[in-house]
């Protein structure tokens, strides 16, 4: 059978997606509009994330890092001129006299996050497994407590609220294709060959001329400009981003989705990151009948040590299934059904 081309897929399966968000912008109500966009949001997070700990094999804890420092930065450049001088006294004059449009802040809000993320990249990637996982972690509380201190430029911990309510499903769906195609070219690319045999083995892969460092920390600004992206998009969804709105407990829901779907499984990471949002809103109203609030971390810790017990690699391991593949199958079961039903009738 002829080869199907996977750009071809993907753009078939963007017009579909585009199809389903126009449907839903024209039909559904703002609460499940909203739950939608989370969805996405998560899908961009979960999916970047996989390419510092599913490609590279690092031990990232430090996305809501990422996630505050984009948001910060967007909502600041989005935020009219006339709020700043009073909301932020401290910004300089050229800054509070500006007011961007919606797609270069988001810009601005992921390249600030990668740029972080490069600058601490340097000493915190010699790390290894839970000290690096440390380390991140505790980029959390630092960018925390920044944006907690610098009351001036960020409001401190009352956080920048009543923000212009820019983000829609078309704005999270652009982006979650654009996460999901970068994701997917940087895999099958020969950067993303050489991110996989660091994962593999680092001593071998710096025996064949890897660049160890330089790749690490490439992998670690990707996804860190994606997260900041994320965290844009998130502040203007809720029109609010204070220091906590992106704690570590939030990171290690992120980890959660990447091990479910399987490390270095793009398919695998977008899969779980929405099946987990649309359960944890789901149980809510559960939690709030029963009076046990908490159980939906409960499930999802016990889901993640049934999968590390039964299916370690996760739900796909490092592979991406073939969807004509599938299909192939499914007409060709179909086929064999109809065609035994047909000799039985004769």
């Amino acid at each position: 059978m002829e080869r199907r081309s996977p750009l071809l897929a993907y753009f078939a399966a963007a017009l579909v997606g585009a199809v389903l968000v126009y449907i839903a912008s024209a039909g559904l109500d703002p609460y499940i509009l909203s739950i939608i966009a989370f969805i996405g949001i998560n899908v961009i997070l979960a999916v970047s994330l996989n390419i510092t700990n599913g490609f590279t094999g690092l031990f990232s804890l430090g996305h809501p890092a990422f996630m505050t420092v984009g948001g910060y930065v967007t909502a600041i450049l989005t935020l009219p001129a006339a709020r700043k001088p009073h909301l932020l006294p401290d910004l300089p004059a050229w800054l509070a006299q500006m007011n961007w449009p919606f797609l270069p802040a988001l810009v601005a809000g992921g390249l600030c996050a990668a740029l972080v993320a490069a600058v601490v990249g340097f000493p915190v990637l010699r790390l290894r497994g839970h000290y690096l996982a440390v380390a991140t972690l505790g980029l959390i509380f630092i960018i925390q407590g920044l944006a907690t201190n610098l009351d001036g430029y960020t409001r401190g911990a009352l956080g920048l609220n009543g923000l212009p309510e820019l983000t829609n499903l078309w704005w999270v769906y652009g982006w979650m294709l654009l996460t999901l195609y970068v994701c997917w070219k940087l895999k099958h690319s020969s950067l993303g060959r050489t991110m996989l045999a660091i994962r593999e083995n680092e001593l071998a892969a710096a025996c064949l001329g890897v660049k160890i460092t330089r790749t690490r920390i490439l992998s670690f600004a990707l996804g860190a400009f994606f997260a900041g992206v994320a965290g844009g998009l998130w502040a203007h969804l809720v029109t609010l981003v204070t220091p906590t709105s992106f704690t570590f407990l939030f990171a290690f829901q992120l980890v959660v989705m990447v091990v479910l779907g399987g490390t270095g499984s793009i398919t695998g990471a977008a899969l779980i990151a929405a099946i987990l949002t649309v359960a944890t809103e789901l149980l809510h109203p559960v939690e709030e009948a029963v009076g046990l609030y908490g159980s939906s971390q409960l499930l999802l810790a016990v889901a993640v040590l049934l999968v590390l017990i039964y299916r370690p690699k996760g739900l796909f391991g490092t592979a991406e299934p073939d969807l004509f593949a599938w299909i192939g199958k499914w007409q060709g079961r179909q086929q064999t059904h109809s065609g035994s039903k047909r000799q039985r009738e004769v």
